[in-house]
């Protein structure tokens, strides 16, 4: 097997050294030149990176750029900084043996990598070439995403992967499968250890989808980027349902319905400007922590929060706009926008360092938690303790989401998620209790309990078992049913509850709010309690890891 496989090596390298012998003997056109060793061994360099830069050609280059998509190199020449791209492993050559692939020529076998910087620190980088053999994934080119992988890991650096490919290369059967399963198994070596971001611009289906699923961020591009599992016809065969790649797996259906995606661009060059954002506010690895920023107010014309917190206790608002009114410049960088739009997860910066924010939004089903919204606020509090971002928690909510569809859909085991990783978190933990914090909600939205370093509430904040309606209703029930007036008596007993329970007072006599603050004095508290959190330690239980409810 060996001995055939060598051959086809040779038959491949045979036809591009003739190519590049030819080119070679055109371009050395000096006489002088001709006999010198030196010079015809750079020319031939010259040639066959020219060869090798040329992708799959002028056609299929037309045909990418006729798709609105850039070719790979231009993508990573558009998000590392200017002249600081380095790329390795040029001259890999595809591994395949079968089916004619001897013939065949793929030029870095239809992935690029490398390294360069961001903002000026280092990055390592893959990007697949569509141009080339449809960006399919073969033994090789599994080879050069995880040689890069490797690098990332020994350096300490954040692992950044362009994705735009037909999937695993068919002919070369297994050796394609085994390639996913390396770059699966590294994906979660790195995980915690190194920032990774994946970059959907172009189909990503079957196998492929997994690896930016074990990553931490996935940019999509509107009409651009495709992810499934089974391409809409093999769903047409087997299950007799038609539907589009955009409806089945677009930029939109990951960003608003299944959460796999954390940011959706309009254009290729608007998902760069997000990626080089995002890298500004998280740490290179997890032995570090993000580079301080010039300390910056907030924009408090613009964002006052006497104007954004309304006086009705009814009322929704905006949470991000409170967030803005606290954080350095306003600046909030949004994560996952459009998904389980109730909770509200991203990054800001108070005093220069990076904070991670977790706030219910009151604007969407009253903030509640429900299943997707646990999922998507214990997933980043668990990526900001694994690299030493400090949690702020802004909590006004009614508590879980009840219903049939929640509970058959697993909320127990989806709302116990965000109990895991706050309670799991060693990071400073800030919380401020703005209004509503009932039931559940109460203790799952960073409380006391599940130590919170620190707990502040407005003075409008209402911590119970549950609202004032419904209590009244079940503690005093008889006592209104049996009314001459019941209405009347229910107002009464509202009332009631309101009065000893609608306040922060009462958990503040208990010691689990730690101070009742002004909302003008928020961002003061909550700086001053960042700044003494700093050099926290918490001494954990000694076993190899816990079990969530996953």
């Amino acid at each position: 097997m060996g001995k055939h496989h060598g051959k086809v090596k040779i038959s491949i390298f045979a036809l591009l050294w003739k190519k590049v012998l030819i080119m070679s003997e055109k371009n050395n056109t000096d006489p002088k030149q001709r006999n010198s060793g030196l010079s015809k061994s750079k020319n031939i360099l010259q040639v066959r990176k020219k060869i090798a830069l040329q992708g799959g050609g002028t056609k299929a280059i037309e045909k990418q750029k006729a798709g609105g998509k850039l070719t790979a190199r231009e993508r990573i020449l558009a998000l590392v900084d200017s002249n600081s791209f380095h790329e390795y492993d040029l001259f890999v050559e595809h591994a395949g043996r079968d089916f004619d692939m001897n013939k065949k020529y793929l030029p870095g076998d239809g992935v690029i990598t490398g390294t360069g910087t961001i903002n000026g620190h280092p990055i390592c980088i893959f990007a697949q070439d569509f141009t080339v053999a449809g960006g399919s994934l073969g033994y090789m080119h599994a080879k050069k995403i995880t040689k890069i992988m490797d690098h990332a890991m020994k350096l300490r650096v954040p692992l950044i992967g362009i994705n735009d490919s037909g999937g695993a290369r068919i002919q070369e059967g297994v050796n394609s499968l085994a390639g996913y399963g390396e770059i699966f198994y590294r994906n979660t070596q790195a995980s915690g250890v190194i920032p990774q971001i994946s970059v959907i611009l172009g189909p990503c289906a079957g196998g492929a989808v997994y690896s930016p699923a074990l990553t931490d961020f996935v940019f999509v591009v509107d009409k651009i980027s495709k992810m499934f599992i089974t391409g809409p016809e093999v769903i047409k065969t087997v299950l007799g349902e038609e539907i589009s790649m955009e409806d089945l797996g677009g930029a939109k259906v990951h960003a608003e319905i299944t959460g796999n995606a954390h940011f959706y661009a309009e254009s290729e060059v608007e998902c760069f400007e997000q990626i080089k954002s995002l890298v500004s506010f998280i740490p290179w690895n997890n032995k570090t922590t993000a580079k301080p920023f010039p300390k910056k107010t907030p924009r408090t014309r613009q964002y006052k929060i006497e104007d954004i917190f309304p006086s009705n206790p009814k009322q929704p608002y905006d949470v991000r706009d409170i967030i803005k009114s606290i954080a350095d410049s306003s600046e909030f960088m949004e994560i996952q926008e459009k998904f389980a739009a109730n909770i509200v997860i991203g990054f800001g910066r108070m005093e220069g360092r990076t904070v991670g924010f977790v706030a219910n939004q009151p604007l969407v089903l009253a903030g509640v938690l429900d299943v997707d919204s646990s999922d998507k606020a214990a997933r980043f509090i668990r990526y900001c303790d694994s690299f030493n971002i400090p949690l702020v928690t802004l909590v006004d909510l009614p508590g879980y989401l009840p219903g049939i569809d929640q509970e058959h859909s697993g909320v127990i085991r989806h709302g116990a998620k965000i109990l895991y990783a706050y309670s799991e978190a060693t990071v400073p933990k800030i919380t401020l209790i703005m209004r509503k914090a009932y039931g559940g909600g109460y203790i799952a939205m960073c409380s006391n309990h599940l130590r919170a370093d620190f707990v502040f509430a407005w003075p409008t904040a209402e911590i119970a078992v549950m609202g004032p309606e419904g209590a009244a209703n079940i503690i005093f029930r008889n006592e209104i049913k049996n009314a001459e007036n019941p209405d009347e008596v229910r107002k009464q007993k509202v009332k009631e509850y309101k009065d000893k329970f609608a306040n922060p007072y009462v958990a503040a006599a208990y010691g689990y709010v730690d101070a009742v603050i002004e909302p003008d004095e928020t961002r003061k508290m909550l700086i001053h309690a960042l700044d003494i959190s700093e050099e926290k330690r918490v001494d954990a239980p000694d076993k190899k890891h816990g079990i969530p409810p996953f």
